[in-house]
C-alpha cells in the first residue's frame, strides 16, 4: 500500500516518504499529525504521549529533514532517561534514515566502555542518543562538541526528572547553542515539566494526546490481598492466564529482586529487570523476554522504561504505583496494535488510598474480584505450562566482526541443519549476538555450531 500524500507532509523527499512506505507508515499517528508540521517549521514542541504513540518517530521524522549529511558535526542530541531507550531510539532512527547515506548515529549511554566510545567520537556523528550522565561526561571531556546543534530533544523527561537528571540536563544545555529548536516529550505531566519547559523551551506548541475512544480496551481487575498472601495470589493468577508474556512491576529494586527469586524457586520462567544490573546483563535480559525465552518479567517502573513489546497479554501491578499517572503508564504495556490486553493489581489495605487516587484519577469505578474466583486447576506448584517455548543462543560476535542476521541464519539453516519455523529473533549488538531457537532445538544447534565457523570466525557459544 503507498501512502497517501494527505497523511504525511509533501514537503519531506521522495526518498522518505518511499522509506516510510517501506516501513509500513500508511498514516500518522495522533502525536505524530499533532507535533510533526510544527517540528518541521522548527518549532518549539512541549507533547504529552504514552509510551508507543509513535512520538519517535515523530521526531526522528522531523530531525531527519534538518540534518546536513555533508557537515560531520553534532546537530541533534536526544536525551532520555535509561539505556534500553536509548538503544530502542537509535534503532529507530537508523530505518527512517534508510532513505539516504552516511549518517552516522551514536549511542553515548553508561554501563558501556568509554573507550569504544571515544573511538566513535573521532568522527563527529550527525545524532547522539544518550543518558544524561554520559552525556555530561563526554562534554567534560571535550570529546563531545555541541556548537553545531540544531535540535535537541528531551524523551521521557518526566522519568528524567523521577531519577534526579534535572541538574544534569541544565548542564548540558549549557553546552548547546541558544538558538536551537528544543522537543520535550513525556508520558506523564507533573508540575515539574512545565517548570523545565519555561526554563528550555521558547514558546512551545503544547500538545496532549489522550487515548482514542476507539483504541482497543484493557481490562482492568483489582484483587485485595494482604502482604502475606500477595505471592499465592500472583502465582494463582499466572496459572489461570497462562500468559505467554507477562510483565510484573514493583515499586522498588529490593522488591524486584525478591520477587524474581520467589517465582524462579517455584521454577517458573522468569527474568528480573532493575538499575542494579550492568549494561551487559539489561541488554540479556531484555533480549530474553522480547524473543519469548521468558515468559515472565518482574521490573521496577524506571527500568522498565523504554522497552517496547508489541504483543504484551498482561500486566500485573504486584503492588500498587505510588502515583495513577504511573499506573496509566504501567497499564498502556499492554492492549497494543489492536490487541486486547489485561492489567491485573494485586492491592493491601495499606495501599487502598492509592487506589482509591486511581478510581478518582479515571473517573470510573475499578472492578474488584474476589481470589477465591479464580480458575486454577493446575495447583500452585505445577508451573510446566509457564516455560518458554524459547531458549537465547548466545553468540561472541557481533556488529564489529561484520556478524549479520543473515549469517547466524544461513548457519543455522545450512551447518546446523534447524528449519527456519525453529529460529526466532535475531539480535545483534557490537560485541555479541542472541538468537531464538525452539527449546528443544536449542542443544542441537549449539553443539553444530560450535563445529563449524560462522561467518570467517570461530565464535564462544553459550544458550542463556
Amino acid at each position: 500500500m503507498s501512502i497517501n500524500p494527505c497523511f504525511f507532509p509533501t514537503t519531506l523527499p521522495p526518498k522518505q516518504l518511499a522509506n516510510l512506505n517501506a516501513l509500513g507508515y500508511s498514516s500518522m499517528t495522533p502525536i505524530q499529525a499533532a507535533t510533526l508540521p510544527a517540528i518541521l517549521k522548527g518549532k518549539d514542541v512541549r507533547a504529552q504521549a504514552k509510551t508507543g504513540s509513535g512520538k519517535t518517530a515523530a521526531f526522528g521524522i522531523g530531525l531527519l529533514d534538518k540534518i546536513a549529511v555533508e557537515q560531520f558535526v553534532t546537530q541533534a542530541l536526544i536525551l532520555c532517561p535509561t539505556r534500553e531507550l536509548a538503544d530502542q531510539i537509535s534503532k529507530e532512527l537508523r530505518r527512517l534514515a534508510r532513505f539516504t547515506q552516511n549518517i552516522k548515529i551514536l549511542t553515548l549511554c553508561g554501563g558501556q566502555s568509554i573507550g569504544c566510545q571515544l573511538y566513535s567520537l573521532v568522527h563527529a556523528p550527525h545524532f547522539v542518543v544518550g543518558t544524561p550522565g554520559r552525556i555530561q561526561e563526554h562534554l567534560r571531556k571535550h570529546t563531545l562538541v555541541l556548537t553545531n546543534l540544531k535540535v535537541l530533544v528531551l524523551d521521557e523527561a518526566d522519568r528524567m526528572l523521577d531519577m534526579g537528571f534535572n541538574d544534569a540536563i541544565d548542564n548540558i544545555i549549557d553546552y548547546a547553542p541558544k538558538t536551537r529548536q528544543t522537543l520535550l516529550f513525556s508520558a506523564t505531566y507533573p508540575d515539574s515539566i512545565e517548570q523545565i519547559s519555561n526554563r528550555i523551551q521558547h514558546q512551545p506548541l503544547s500538545v496532549v494526546v489522550s487515548p482514542q475512544k476507539n483504541e482497543t480496551a484493557i481490562e482492568q481487575l483489582f484483587y485485595e490481598s494482604t502482604n502475606e498472601k500477595r505471592l499465592p495470589l500472583l502465582i494463582k493468577i499466572l496459572k489461570h492466564y497462562q500468559p505467554d508474556s507477562c510483565l510484573v512491576f514493583c515499586n522498588t529494586k529490593l522488591d524486584c529482586q525478591r520477587l524474581y527469586q520467589a517465582l524462579k524457586s517455584c521454577q517458573m520462567s522468569v527474568l528480573a529487570l532493575h538499575g542494579d544490573l550492568d549494561q551487559h546483563e539489561r541488554d540479556q535480559v531484555w533480549v530474553r523476554f522480547a524473543n519469548h525465552s521468558c515468559r515472565i518479567l518482574v521490573a521496577t517502573d524506571v527500568a522498565a522504561r523504554g522497552l517496547d513489546i508489541k504483543q504484551l497479554a498482561l500486566v500485573v501491578n504486584f503492588e500498587v504505583a505510588f502515583d495513577p499517572e504511573v499506573y496509566i503508564h504501567r497499564i498502556g504495556r499492554t492492549g497494543r496494535a489492536g490487541i486486547g490486553g489485561c492489567a491485573v493489581t494485586l492491592c493491601t489495605p495499606q495501599e487502598m488510598h492509592r487506589a482509591l487516587a486511581i478510581e478518582d484519577y479515571l473517573q470510573t469505578k475499578l472492578t474488584w474480584l474476589s481470589p477465591e474466583k479464580i480458575n486454577d486447576t493446575d495447583g500452585i506448584n505445577n508451573s510446566e505450562k509457564l516455560a518458554a517455548e524459547m531458549m537465547t543462543l548466545s553468540i561472541d560476535g557481533g556488529r564489529k566482526a561484520k556478524i549479520r542476521p543473515g549469517d547466524i541464519l544461513g548457519a543455522l539453516t545450512g551447518e546446523a541443519g534447524l528449519a527456519a519455523v525453529d529460529i526466532g529473533k535475531i539480535d545483534t549488538f557490537a560485541l555479541h549476538t542472541y538468537v531464538a531457537i525452539r527449546t528443544n532445538n536449542a542443544q542441537h544447534a549449539l553443539q553444530q555450531l560450535q563445529q563449524g565457523k560462522i561467518w570467517r570466525y570461530y565464535l564462544s557459544l553459550s544458550i542463556l
